[in-house]
């Protein structure tokens, strides 16, 4: 196993194509600029790789400490997996590592102190850091700077100088729909380690299931986990992990909605009674959906998000004062994050007491008695030291200045919050379940309070889906400078209600992973095109590593058609799942059998198609040579359509046989656009035709309301060559 894993670490190298040969001084001539991700703020490569083959001399300025002893383990290990290994024998002409650590007391928090620079050259190499963060990061660097394209890894020769933009990068998993496991979770922050996050936000109870040990309040992991939930010491496990790899463990336990997993096991903290089960849910939906209609209005397992807790009961604020004593003490970062969203209103305005408090108490609607909840709140976390996060509806309650505020509904509500003086953290425009590619991530900046922010736009206080149009402000002012120094990062959050544990790594990256750039590089990296060309590299580099993304997507296809692979393999490469919480309409219906289907296992980046899209795009600005590489593509996916109809279900597959079909008949069309000569009015008419079909495919899930309400493609796949056949087309007229 180990060797399959070390034959494809040596297609390992972080530049596009290394295809010299080592020369007699050692030195071997220079490869194209690499493909960092994320990108130095500043970096210059000389022209030259240094011969490393065996691992280099480290030499270090002051002690190291345990922290940056392990740090040195794990990088010389990934070093042994790329075939640089420790060789006592060489004890001459081996490189230097010299690595000066700065000390660093703000360590693990909001200030620690994370910059560095790296020289590369043919006898040394220098590392100098700021403070263990710095160092962390520059192993991280290194490695990306080591090819292993030809016979013997070579190093880049070069200048680092290095620090990131925002101080707050982090990813938010949600581990209350879908149950991670430890392993999972170690994947996901060695690769994060790998692309300098330092913020693992985690979602540990919500609707669905609370998912931690709790010794004071017992029945919530009894009763509200459904048997999955991380004992106390396997969290403290996590949080030691994530700590030697320079990462914050912030946890999320949402409060006073999306508790219906607490009001399982605490009935009475309830705001409506009696207190659902998941099981009712779900036998509802089933009764009300009989006709297995997309669009039939049935109670969905989103409403498993509604239930709320009853805000004017003293055993609320109680329960509230046990359980944030408990997981603060057990969770040691300075910030605590309690949700607040999506609370809504018909949960208390159903309730007559509920009713008649907000009149006694001059509450004009939910959305001011919320508020005040939230104040509740904030002063219990603080009582315990910590400083209260929360989604962007806690910017409308009385609280503190330092309350950092999570702007998730629109990008407009990081200038409300920063205008409040809220600190802000940005994930409007960075929500991985919405199932958008790398490049619309990429082109969001979290100082833009005017962008498309790809929130999902869901319920508020109000209990009205927010539409498409609310969530944009084009006419919104601009950050001030004192507004920008409120912003500290962002996160990008992969919720989980159609990701399986086995889906985690490929649904993460290597999407996050452009995300991380944004959060790391200057503002002025917004090289799309570079950044898809890519995107291979970085997953190859962090598969390399640990990441299994493209080991359970092989083992998914090998679970659905076990009779021969390579038709499934071909047509996940070619497609990418629907957008825009599109594929979660599916789930209403087909719960959990949308996890095995081809739209759980399709990538929302198609390598291929964007390979095959770039390809097509040369050739219609005039490089015909690239026509033999065309036709070749494009007569292996129509052929392959053929073994896929011969595919024997499960139903999962029969489903997107049309989709098949469909795409060996664009594959027609982009052969016979190759071939010379005028095409006549009935083949653009049948292109036209052929076009227009994924058209309004796309168009399906192109924001939050058409997912919501449009009829979808078979199987929520679309079909990732279609850019690159209409530029075929439209190359013949």
């Amino acid at each position: 196993m180990f060797s399959g894993r070390m034959a494809f670490c040596r297609g390992l190298g972080l530049s596009a194509l290394l295809l010299s040969c080592v020369s007699t001084s050692g030195v071997r001539a220079a490869p194209l600029t690499p493909a960092f991700m994320p990108q130095p703020a500043k970096s210059t490569v000389s022209g030259r790789i240094t011969v490393f083959s065996v691992r280099p001399q480290v030499i270090w300025a002051q002690p190291p400490t345990p922290l940056l002893k392990r740090a040195l383990l794990r990088f010389e290990a990934r070093l042994n997996q790329i075939g640089i290994v420790s060789d006592p024998a060489a004890n001459r002409n081996v490189l230097l590592l010299k690595i000066n650590a700065g000390t660093d007391p703000d360590y693990l928090s909001l200030n620690m102190r994370e910059a560095y620079t790296l020289e590369t050259g043919e006898k040394e190499i220098v590392l100098n850091a700021d403070g263990p963060a710095g160092v962390i990061h520059g192993f991280a660097t290194l490695l990306q700077m080591i090819d292993t394209h030809g016979a013997v890894p070579g190093l880049l020769q070069g200048r680092i100088v290095d620090a990131p933009r925002f101080r707050w990068r982090g990813i938010m998993l949600d581990a209350s729909r879908h149950f991670q496991s430890l392993d999972t979770l170690k994947r996901q922050l060695d690769a994060m380690e790998l692309t300098k996050f330092n913020v693992l936000h985690w979602h540990l109870s919500d609707g669905t299931g609370f998912r931690v040990e709790s010794k004071r309040l017992p029945l919530l992991h009894r009763s509200g986990s459904h048997s999955q939930y991380y004992t106390q010491d396997q969290v403290r496990e996590i949080i030691a992990y994530a700590a030697d790899r320079g990462i914050r463990i912030v946890p999320e336990f949402d409060v006073p909605g999306h508790t219906l997993s607490m009001l399982a096991a605490y009935p009475e903290l309830a705001a409506q009674q009696p207190v659902p089960t998941v099981q009712d849910w779900q036998q509802d939906c089933q009764v009300k959906s009989g006709n297995d209609d997309i669009t039939t209005r049935c109670t969905r397992r989103s409403d498993l998000n509604l239930p709320a807790m009853n805000p004017t009961s003293d055993k609320v604020i109680s329960f509230a004062r046990t359980l944030f004593g408990e997981m603060a003490a057990l969770f040691p970062d300075r910030y605590f994050h309690t949700g607040g969203d999506e609370v809504v209103a018909r949960q208390w305005n159903d309730n007559p007491q509920i009713v008649a408090y907000m009149k006694t108490h001059g509450f004009a609607d939910a959305s001011s008695l919320q508020a005040a909840f939230t104040a509740k709140i904030e002063k219990l976390l603080s009582a315990d030291g910590k400083i209260m996060m929360g989604w962007d509806e806690v910017s409308e309650a009385p609280i503190p200045h330092n309350v950092v505020v999570e702007a998730w509904r629109g990008s407009k509500w990081i200038g409300t919050a920063t205008r409040l003086g809220h600190p802000v953290v940005v994930s409007s425009g960075y929500y991985l379940d919405l199932l958008t590619d790398s490049a619309r991530h990429y082109g969001v900046d979290p100082y833009d309070t005017r962008a498309d922010g790809l929130a999902p736009g869901v319920l508020g206080a109000g209990a009205k889906p927010v539409p498409r149009a609310f969530m944009l402000d084009p006419m919104a002012p601009p950050l001030d400078e004192a507004q920008k120094k409120l912003v500290l990062g962002g996160e990008a959050p992969l919720w989980t209600e159609v990701v399986s544990d086995e889906m985690v790594d490929a649904r993460l990256w290597p999407r996050a992973a452009v995300i991380a750039e944004r959060y790391w590089s200057p503002q002025t990296v917004t090289d799309r095109d570079a950044l898809i060309g890519r995107l291979p590299e970085v997953l190859n580099f962090l598969e390399c590593f640990g990441l299994q993304a493209s080991d359970h997507q092989a083992r998914m296809i090998a679970r659905l058609t076990p009779q021969n692979i390579v038709p499934l393999t071909q047509l996940v490469a070619l497609t990418v799942p629907v957008r825009n919480y599109a594929l979660n309409r599916q789930a209403d219906r087909k719960g959990e059998r949308i996890l095995l289907s081809p739209a759980a296992i399709a990538s929302p980046d198609s390598f291929e198609g964007n390979e095959f899209n770039a390809l097509a795009a040369r050739y219609a600005a005039g490089e015909r040579d690239v026509a033999g590489a065309l036709r070749e593509k494009l007569m292996r996916y129509r052929s392959n359509d053929v073994a896929f109809q011969a595919l024997t279900g499960p139903d999962s597959v029969n489903e997107v046989k049309p989709l098949s079909s469909q795409i060996a008949a664009l594959s027609d069309l982009g052969i016979e656009a190759l071939q010379p000569g005028r095409k006549g009015k009935a083949w653009q008419d049948h292109a036209a035709a052929l076009l227009a079909d994924q058209d309004r495919a796309y168009a399906a899930s192109r924001d939050h309301q058409a997912a919501n309400h449009l009829p979808q493609p078979a199987g929520g796949v679309l079909i990732a060559i279609v850019p690159g056949i209409k530029v075929l087309v439209a190359s013949t007229k």
